[in-house]
């Protein structure tokens, strides 16, 4: 994407040979003959640097400086001096300027400079999207049909900046689905930035994503930049827009059609490249029959939709998924987890009413509380293996019954002796010969 740079300088000369040499790199150049010129520009659009002679009349370089870090905070400042006041620029990088040149310069050595800083400001979007992303970003799992189709989906959809609305049951993986949107596409080395709609207070959710100006609210100590700016260039994920209020709804739908964005309590508003997607768990037919959603903007987002389907439709992808988790917590743990024919049967025949989370947070649960490597059927939750949990009245004969109190009692005792077969005897008050010979009887590991 082409940098914007604003050239602040009052010599005519030199404002001239600066700005064809910087236009000759292929960059969009502006020029401004005063700091007053510049700060109105600053104010109409948004600039990654602004090159600036310190010593103008009127307005100097210096003040400049200060009032475009209040107004565009990521917006990086190069000073030029004369030898004579190398002093004011040293106070200017005090105060937030990215560089300084002396004058005269070599023009090249000027793009050079440009270059590194531009690179600089890349590494810092880069950081921010890594922030955001970082432990989130895991591959799609699975072979069946449904998710397949998916997959082909993603595939066609990313090379393109359209619109995507994601639709899906809370757990089914959809913001995995708009993460692999992004890094497939040629914005993938650009920002990454997420924001969950629901989890912000309607309050503050214009804030989030518009950014405020210092002393727009109570409270607004310093300028604020939003999930847009700092997703610039790069992917904004909007997640459950479902639950986005019907007066953002209204500012959403303009920051889509005219790519600009105004902070809250701002003046001007600031041009934005960004590629949105959306997710939900909502219906937005629903929603929008029943004037909780608007029409407009929800034609506007879904571009093209893609549907996630809950893991009951897809059966087959169970015990893909469960390998890949199992592995997850093997390796953080230095074991090999591994599920017993039983254990994986059953797995394959439950619901799974929270979908994928839920068969990640049931097995990572197993893989703790187990006494050994392999995770038996009895290791499951009572849901999964189909033992009863209100402990109902059953026909048994004594024997059964004392068969079964005993295997839990063993169970217990490995698990809190973390599969230590010495320490749990010792716990049931019995010999470790004893204790073997139960095990193999009930079939424990």
């Amino acid at each position: 994407m082409t940098a914007r740079i604003l050239i602040v300088e009052d010599e005519e000369i030199m404002r001239i040979s600066v700005y064809d040499h910087l236009c000759s790199q292929e960059w969009e150049v502006d020029e401004a003959a005063d700091g007053s010129t510049a700060l109105e520009r600053v104010k109409a659009t948004h600039y990654d640097l602004i090159l600036s002679d310190i010593r103008m009349p009127g307005m100097d370089g210096e003040t400049l400086l200060t009032e475009v870090k209040t107004l565009s905070p990521r917006t990086e400042m190069v000073m030029m001096t004369a030898h004579g006041s190398t002093d004011d620029a040293v106070r200017c990088l005090k105060k937030g300027a990215a560089d300084y040149i002396l004058k005269p310069f070599d023009l090249d050595d000027l793009s050079f400079r440009i270059n590194r800083i531009l690179e600089m400001q890349a590494i810092k979007a880069r950081c921010v999207s890594l922030e955001h992303c970082c432990g989130q970003r895991r591959p799609l799992i699975g072979s069946s049909p449904q998710i397949q189709k998916v997959l082909g989906l993603v595939s066609r959809v990313a090379p393109t900046d359209s619109s995507v609305l994601i639709q899906g049951e809370s757990g089914t993986g959809k913001e995995l689905v708009a993460a692999a949107i992004h890094y497939e596409s040629r914005r993938a080395d650009k920002s990454y930035v997420r924001i969950n709609c629901a989890a912000i207070p309607a309050g503050l959710l214009e804030s989030e994503l518009f950014g405020h100006e210092k002393g727009a609210f109570t409270g607004a100590d310093k300028t604020k930049i939003g999930k847009f700016e700092l997703a610039d260039q790069g992917t904004l994920l909007l997640d459950e827009i479902g639950d986005m209020p019907l007066d953002l709804q209204v500012k959403l739908l303009r920051v889509l059609q005219e790519r600009e964005i105004e902070r809250v309590g701002g003046l001007a508003p600031i041009p934005v490249n960004v590629r949105v997607l959306c997710a939900t768990s909502k219906d937005l037919n629903v929603e929008v029959d029943q004037g909780r959603f608007r029409a407009d903007l929800f034609y506007r987002l879904q571009v093209v939709p893609i549907e996630i389907p809950p893991l009951r439709e897809r059966k087959g992808d169970v015990s893909e998924l469960a390998d890949f988790f199992l592995e997850e917590f093997g390796r953080e743990r230095g074991m090999g987890f591994r599920l017993s024919r039983e254990a994986r049967q059953a797995l394959e025949g439950y619901r799974c009413p929270g979908n994928v989370r839920e068969l990640r947070n049931l097995l990572e649960r197993a893989s703790v509380l187990a006494p050994s490597s392999e995770i038996q059927l009895w290791d499951l939750p009572a849901e999964i293996c189909g033992t009863p949990t209100d402990n109902p009245v059953q026909p048994k004969t004594l024997t059964e019954a004392v068969a079964t109190a005993e295997k839990s009692c063993i169970q217990s005792a490995l698990g809190k002796t973390g599969g230590n077969k010495t320490e749990a005897a010792e716990l049931l008050g019995i010999s470790r010969k004893n204790l073997w010979e139960k095990m193999k009887l009930y079939g424990l590991s």
